[in-house]
Formats: C-alpha cells, sequence, structure tokens
C-alpha cells in the first residue's frame, strides 16, 4: 500500500493538539505517518506532542517559531509519504479523509492537489455551519487565485510530485528546498497554489463531502483581516512577474473578493461601519463577486447594512435568539 504523510504544524495548541491527534489515528487508510512540528511553543504542547510519539507512526520535530509555511517544509522535508496531507493543530480530519483523498488521486493522475469540503467549528467543537465550495472540478488559475476554493490548511492532501515541480531553494537556505514561502505569515497558502496553478500542469479537484471539521474563535477578526490583505497585496506583487497579463486581468476582481471576505469578519465581530466600508470597497474594485456569487455578495451586503442600522448590541441579541432558535445551519 502506498504511504501518506500527514502534517501538523503545532504552535501552543495544548487545548486542541490531543483531539487533533486522536482524529488523525483514527484515519481508515492503512499506511500512513503523522509528522508534528512544533514551531516553537511555550506552553505543554511539546509534553502533549511526546505522549504521541509512542505510536510507530508519529514523529515530533521541533523548531524555533517560524510561522506554519516553515513547520510545511520542515515536515515535507522529512515526509516518507507519496501523498502529503496538512491538517492544523485544533482542526480535526473525519477517519475517512485520507482514504478518500488517496483514492480520489490514484483515480485521477493529472490532479496534483485534492482537497474536500469543510465545516466550521467552534472552541467546544461544535458545527457552525458549511463552508462553501465555489468551484470542485475544471478549476482554472483565476478561481484559484479569486476564490481560494481549498479555503483552509487542513483540507487537502497534495500528490508529492506536485510539490517536486514547485520547490525552490532561496539564496539564504543551505538545509532544504521550500515549498511554501517562508516569509509569509498569512496568505502563505494562496501563494503556493496560485505559484503551482501558474507554473505547473497540475490540476486541484475537490470531494463535496465535508471530510474537515476547522477550528475558528471568535474576537480579533478584523485585525487579522487586515494583515492578511497586507499579505495578499504583497503575494500579488512577489506573483505578478510570473504572468503580468493575468494579474492585471483577474487582480481586481480578487482584491474584490479579499474585501468582501473581510466585510464578513466585520460583520463577524459585529463592527457595522467597518463592514459597510469594506462592502463598498469591494464593490469599487469590482462587481465580479456580485455577478459570480450573487447569493453570498448579496447576504454580506444586507448584513453589514443591517448592523450598521441596528448597532451591535440589538444585533448581537438578534443572532441569539436566531441560533438559539434554529442553530447554525449556514455560513454568512
Amino acid at each position: 500500500m502506498t504511504r501518506a504523510s500527514i502534517i501538523v504544524p503545532a504552535f501552543n495548541v495544548a487545548s486542541t493538539l490531543k483531539q487533533t491527534m486522536q482524529a488523525l489515528l483514527a484515519q481508515t487508510y492503512g499506511s500512513y505517518e503523522i509528522i508534528i512540528v512544533d514551531d516553537g511553543s511555550c506552553d505543554e504542547t511539546p509534553q502533549i506532542a511526546t505522549q504521541f510519539s509512542t505510536d510507530s507512526r508519529v514523529s515530533v520535530l521541533r523548531q524555533a517559531n517560524r510561522g506554519v509555511a516553515a513547520a510545511r517544509n520542515v515536515g515535507i522535508s522529512v515526509a516518507q509519504g507519496e501523498f502529503i496531507g496538512f491538517c492544523n493543530a485544533g482542526d480535526l480530519w473525519l477517519p475517512n479523509k485520507l482514504a478518500r483523498h488517496v483514492s480520489h488521486l490514484r483515480a485521477h493522475p493529472k490532479v496534483g492537489v485534492s482537497f474536500s469540503g469543510s465545516t466550521l467549528i467552534d472552541g467546544a467543537g461544535t458545527v457552525k455551519g458549511r463552508v462553501p465550495m465555489p468551484c470542485v472540478t475544471d478549476i482554472s488559475p483565476a478561481c484559484i487565485f479569486k476564490r481560494n476554493p481549498i479555503d483552509n490548511g487542513s483540507a487537502m492532501v497534495i500528490r508529492r510530485a506536485a510539490l517536486t515541480d514547485i520547490a525552490y531553494r532561496p539564496r539564504r537556505e543551505i538545509q532544504r528546498d521550500w515549498y511554501f514561502d517562508e516569509t509569509f505569515r498569512h496568505c502563505a497558502d494562496i501563494e503556493c497554489w496560485t505559484r503551482m496553478a501558474l507554473t505547473t500542469d497540475w490540476a486541484f479537484e475537490g470531494i463535496r463531502d465535508a471530510l474537515t471539521q476547522t477550528r475558528v474563535t471568535d474576537g480579533g477578526l478584523c485585525v487579522k483581516a487586515d494583515r492578511q490583505l497586507d499579505a495578499w497585496e504583497r503575494m500579488v506583487a512577489k506573483l505578478t512577474p510570473l504572468d503580468p497579463a493575468f494579474f492585471r486581468m483577474n487582480a481586481p476582481a480578487a482584491r474584490a473578493y479579499q474585501l468582501r471576505d473581510m466585510s464578513r469578519r466585520a460583520i463577524r465581530d459585529l463592527n457595522g461601519a467597518r463592514a459597510v466600508n469594506l462592502t463598498y470597497g469591494s464593490m469599487a474594485q469590482s462587481r465580479a463577486p456580485l455577478i459570480e456569487d450573487p447569493g453570498q455578495s448579496l447576504r454580506t451586503i444586507c448584513a453589514a447594512a443591517a448592523l450598521f442600522c441596528a448597532g451591535p448590541k440589538t444585533s448581537r441579541r438578534v443572532m441569539q435568539i436566531k441560533a438559539a432558535l434554529f442553530g447554525s445551519k449556514a455560513v454568512l
């Protein structure tokens, strides 16, 4: 049986690492290893990781804090699998996830990146909604750049050959290749996917079933979104020389999607003024989100306007009543 590898970047995740590892060790696929890369944690993460290293499938690496991209690169450098998956410590894989992806990749030799649908869970593990999947097959570089259908860092399993095709070694790096750009603390995923889509022939393809549960926490979303937008703009500047015409054509629409996403985060933070400003900024950049994804765009516009008019206290109460009556069945 072909061996697979699962890389788990871990930084100060003592409260969630055990649950993540239990889910990964319950995978039904028969031949796999798990590589935990402790990214300079200063809580009990190293001790918890060590407890799992008694299982022959688990190994633990440690490095000074350098971010998720560096942790993934270190994991890839020692991984033995032909197929390589990533699971953020705190996220969960359903038991059949790895088997489904390996089967998918074997059946479609031109697919380099297989990804699944995801649900959002809160700190207690309660499912809060389903993450939209804008495209699953026939995925173009423009769709990847504008809408990132993979969505989160725990959703994909990648063919090693696809990673090999995008490997590079920065001038200052003397030990190993890079696959994810370690200079990015945000947007390393979309930078990698866009670079792969523009420079290789590997296809991206999704499995609609929600095989991944990705954990979200409330608070601080707007600050994180600002940092992510700054990193996104730096990513565009870095990759534009690869295909200037591509970025000239698609960057305005992609930026509009980014601003729409920031507006949705502002709504979840109950910041009505910010949500309205970001929605206006998105529309000013491009009407593509409204044309290509009218449902999500209209919900965002209406929610931003309603929050701005009602204020955060009233909006919070309405959301509490809605959750009590109907539960959280969809993502805004």
